[in-house]
């Protein structure tokens, strides 16, 4: 029998994240602020947003990833087509720096994110953990009452049959007697 995870994602809910992540990465914006939009339209944390991305999402939009970085500066590079041409190949030239702090900047909030996200599991482990600890305790303490009693049910009916032992021994003892008088 296979669980679903009550958390589980479904294909509506990657092709959102897919979306507005990509719309994003075209409007020159984060993905931090794309995992935020998402995680508020889905209540969910922008940390299991981003892990949910970089974990599974991306890879199969590898392309259209590359396709909206390129939009992005083709935007870009429109907007500086209005100036003079030294302007423009200053402008470019700062822009594809940019793309590379961008790009960078996205990676550490990718691994912010993930870290976040793994936090958040962390402490949920550790949670379940502690409640499963108290819980073993708790049935440690019952299993200890419970052999306490069984010892004393036990040296209670050992004790019983020791006595019966003895006087079915004294029984045996006083017949032997009596058919040796005779």
């Amino acid at each position: 029998m296979s669980l679903v995870r009550q958390d589980a994602w479904n294909q509506d809910e990657d092709l959102l994240l897919a979306e507005v992540v990509l719309r994003h990465i075209r409007e020159g914006s984060t993905q931090l602020s794309a995992f935020e939009e998402v995680g508020e339209k889905l209540s969910r944390t922008p940390a299991a947003c981003g892990f949910r991305w970089n974990s599974s999402i991306r890879k199969k939009y590898d392309s259209a990833i590359q396709l909206a970085k390129k939009q992005r500066r083709d935007l870009k590079g429109k907007d500086f087509k209005e100036s003079d041409v030294e302007t423009s190949t200053k402008t470019s030239q700062k822009v594809n720096g940019t793309d590379d702090e961008q790009d960078l900047i996205e990676s550490i909030e990718h691994v912010i994110a993930f870290l976040l996200n793994r936090k958040e599991e962390l402490l949920n482990e550790q949670e379940n953990t502690e409640e499963d600890v108290e819980l073993l305790k708790e049935e440690n303490q019952s299993l200890q009452l419970e052999l306490r009693r069984l010892k004393e049910e036990y040296e209670f009916i050992k004790s019983d049959y020791q006595l019966m032992i003895n006087v079915v021994e004294r029984a045996s003892k006083r017949k032997g007697e009596e058919s040796f008088l005779k």
